[in-house]
């Protein structure tokens, strides 16, 4: 992500769109180019559908930095992962265009998620990520482990959040600008 942004100037959009706003692939896809996938990016056909003939045929090239951990059998389809962004009013992932780490995240890049492992598996190159509503309830964090989930903070640190953390600390690092402190403690 932050490769991404060095080179565009901002992050990726969580999804690419088509002109009308039909989202077609996965951010997943846009930043295979900076974690060595260049290759597999400029096979995929970025104005189909994910599940186009062509871009469906290219599920099983999925990289590992998608996949979960080794050394367990998780329950995890083939070709699917649980990396996901929220995406949302207030959110890393807003609107169509992708945000600047430096000026979109007031909060500090320390304290927001821009990368979970969470939620139910996917296809790595469908645009399915976690919807975020201020208003509403969180999604689903379960995932790969019964107790907790890996987060990436912004800053690109790694975080161990347990599920048992409280709704007020979740939401305050889902989002980028509503300047809560953080309270780590169950």
């Amino acid at each position: 992500m932050h490769n991404y942004q060095s080179v565009h100037g901002r992050l990726p959009p969580a999804a690419v769109c088509d002109s009308s706003g039909k989202p077609l692939l996965s951010w997943r896809v846009l930043v295979l180019p900076y974690i060595d996938q260049d290759e597999l990016f400029k096979e995929f056909h970025l104005d189909e559908p994910w599940d186009s003939p062509h871009n469906v045929a290219l599920l099983p090239r999925m990289p590992g930095a998608y996949a979960p951990p080794s050394g367990k059998a998780w329950k995890v389809p083939p070709h699917h992962t649980v990396c996901k962004v929220f995406v949302g009013r207030g959110a890393a992932f807003e609107g169509r265009e992708g945000l600047n780490l430096h000026a979109d995240f007031p909060d500090g890049t320390s304290n927001t998620f821009l990368v979970v492992e969470a939620g139910a598996p996917v296809p790595w190159t469908k645009p399915e990520d976690l919807p975020f509503d201020p208003d509403g309830p969180l999604p689903d964090l379960h995932g790969l482990f019964h107790d907790m989930f890996r987060a990436g903070m912004a800053d690109g640190s790694v975080r161990h959040v347990t599920v048992d953390t409280d709704e007020t600390t979740l939401r305050g690092a889902i989002t980028r600008h509503g300047g809560e402190i953080l309270n780590w403690q169950p």
